[in-house]
């Protein structure tokens, strides 16, 4: 990340001393600002280093868009598969826990965090019938409320290579580095 930081802070800088050269130049003219003369030969070198600087900031900025845009298409692919692995995983617990179609219908709408209300309004059924239903789903899936229910997919997704490694066990022969006894 720094890297790319300072690969885009060059080029920007790169491009504002070219164009500062080349503007200076046309406002101290417009103003009527005196300047020393340069002798020609060195004007027309730094005015092409000025406009190589800007053509070579220019293929530049077009590397790293093409390299922004191929990196957001990756990740927005990434996305649509973590997307599709979530309702392929909502949909193996769902049938794991032997939802009925309505249970199915009111947990999604639970993991989207509508309200009791707004799920209700939804499905065209009282507030009553929708707690029933959430209380049934938390029972099926063995969990106490929303929160807990959400968090069973939330760790599926986050799979098991997140979270830290268990320390080995020791046998009871062994000591811990910790516990080598001292010589002296």
């Amino acid at each position: 990340m720094l890297n790319r930081t300072a690969t885009y802070a060059a080029i920007l800088v790169l491009q504002l001393l070219c164009a500062v050269f080349f503007v200076s130049d046309i406002v101290f003219s417009v103003l009527g600002i005196p300047i020393n003369p340069v002798p020609w030969r060195y004007q027309e070198v730094m005015e092409i280093a000025a406009a190589l600087g800007l053509v070579s900031a220019v293929v530049l900025s077009a590397i790293l868009l093409r390299r922004a845009r191929r990196r957001t298409r990756e990740v927005e692919q990434t996305l649509r598969v973590a997307s599709g692995a979530f309702m392929e995983l909502v949909e193996e617990h769902f049938t794991e826990w032997g939802f009925t179609p309505a249970e199915r219908d009111v947990a999604l709408f639970a993991l989207k965090g509508m309200s009791l209300t707004e799920i209700a309004q939804l499905r065209a059924t009282s507030e009553g019938t929708v707690k029933a239903q959430t209380n049934a789903i938390y029972r099926k899936a063995g969990v106490t409320g929303r929160p807990q229910f959400l968090s069973l997919f939330v760790e599926d997704l986050m799979g098991e290579s997140l979270l830290p490694a268990p320390e080995p066990a020791l046998e009871p022969t062994q000591r811990a580095p910790s516990e080598e006894p001292i010589s002296g």
